[in-house]
């Protein structure tokens, strides 16, 4: 129920980094005229005592969802623990009453994300999934110039995804390397990318077919050591990550391996590794359009390369957020015509999370009477398109055939 005051009563389960920061902090900084954090919930009694100091609200700390819900009562539940566990939670908080912000990817599995969107339709609940590249401005600009015509039809698209030796690595060091709690990066980090395809082209995928392997990380190197705060070779390593040396991340995670055993600097060569770090697929869209995508998560670059090629022309961009030089501090598309005129539209380079997605995002969930003419709100069902993209993209990969999105269960309900 709503306060008196008319702030909506937001309740956070999962304190790592993006639950403590984008949607506990920086959420409670920027809107706090408009909601009030009334429960704050991890099973890890380290990390959440640190991250309720951090956000500073001062909302009572519990480490169960059932025992928050009954005692808060909030009005909307943000759901940023593991990637498995989205959907439970989910589930419970929208049968408890409560709307639901859900972290991306929206669950692991087309059977979790059938669970979720059969509860959110018998409940009648609310549900905004955390897309935030959608938001970002270039996004914006490169959604209205589809909308233009100026290239006509779009036919095909190519979208490759770099990360870098930092951010790749990452994934490799945290509980995302095993599929059981990611999904695998077809599922956690891709699924950022198959939902922007879904909404540049207003479409759903149809059929995949994918190549993946890992490369780099797991049995490609040589484990020395569980973590790299124990190891012996980290002197030698490529992939060291000191969090003592780190003040935010020591805070979160330091001691905290301490209650649940999790360490959040795991060796990156590690042999139960079962994700690739390096992905290909093809992805035919319902309406027609072909996409040529790629990730790969060791590379010296951070950032993409987008193009829409259509009937009458191309638009692309070439966006980085790390790389070994100096780039110029705007962002430019190219509207190429087939006519060879060409306009390039220069951008300021967003700073903040996501090019700057991450705050557009927040606003567009907290002020709920927004208009939204480019439907970048992302409810369920978009959540669900590009999770099953990812496991569709992932189920090709390990049997060598193309996977139709219509055989995988749960697509009813996804369509419907």
């Amino acid at each position: 129920m709503t306060q008196a005051s008319g702030k909506r009563r937001v309740a956070l389960i999962g304190t790592g980094n993006r639950g403590t920061k984008t949607w506990g902090k920086e959420l409670l900084d920027a809107f706090g005229d408009q909601i009030e954090i009334v429960g704050i919930c991890d099973h890890n009694p380290i990390r959440r005592a640190y991250a309720a100091d951090f956000i500073g609200s001062g909302a009572p700390l519990f480490d169960d969802l059932t025992s928050m819900l009954a005692a808060v009562k909030p009005d909307t539940v943000i759901v940023c623990t593991r990637d498995c566990d989205h959907d439970r939670h989910a589930i419970e908080a929208m049968e408890a009453g409560a709307d639901v912000i859900v972290e991306k990817p929206m669950a692991t599995t087309a059977e979790k994300c059938a669970r979720i969107l059969e509860a959110q339709k018998r409940t009648g609940r609310r549900v905004d999934v955390g897309f935030n590249y959608r938001h970002a401005p270039t996004s914006t600009r490169i959604k209205q110039e589809l909308l233009s015509g100026k290239i006509g039809e779009v036919v095909s698209v190519d979208f490759h995804w770099y990360l870098d030796t930092k951010h790749g690595a990452d994934y490799f060091r945290r509980w995302h390397a095993n599929r059981e709690n990611s999904g695998s990066l077809f599922v956690h980090k891709a699924t950022h990318h198959f939902d922007l395809l879904n909404w540049y082209l207003a479409s759903a995928p149809q059929e995949v077919f994918a190549r993946a392997s890992l490369r780099n990380y797991g049995k490609n190197g040589v484990q020395r050591g569980t973590n790299c705060a124990t190891c012996p070779g980290k002197s030698d390593c490529a992939f060291p990550l000191d969090v003592a040396a780190d003040p935010w991340l020591n805070g979160l995670y330091g001691t905290a391996h301490s209650a649940d055993g999790y360490h959040r600097d795991q060796c990156v060569f590690r042999p139960e590794i079962d994700i690739p770090d390096t992905m290909t697929a093809d992805i035919l869209y319902e309406n027609g359009v072909q996409v040529a995508y790629s990730l790969n998560t060791f590379m010296p670059i951070e950032g993409y390369h987008l193009a829409f090629n259509g009937t009458k022309g191309r638009i692309e961009i070439r966006q980085y957020e790390d790389q070994p030089w100096d780039e110029p501090d705007v962002d430019t598309i190219l509207v190429i015509q087939n006519n060879r005129s060409v306009e390039k539209l220069k951008l300021p380079f967003t700073r903040g999370g996501h090019f700057g997605g991450d705050v557009r995002l927040q606003r567009m969930i907290v002020e709920r009477d927004l208009p939204d003419p480019y439907a970048q709100r992302a409810d369920a069902r978009a959540g669900a398109l590009s999770v099953f993209c990812g496991v569709a993209a992932l189920k090709s990969a390990d049997s060598g055939v193309s996977v139709k999105l219509a055989d995988l269960p749960g697509w009813d309900l996804v369509r419907g």
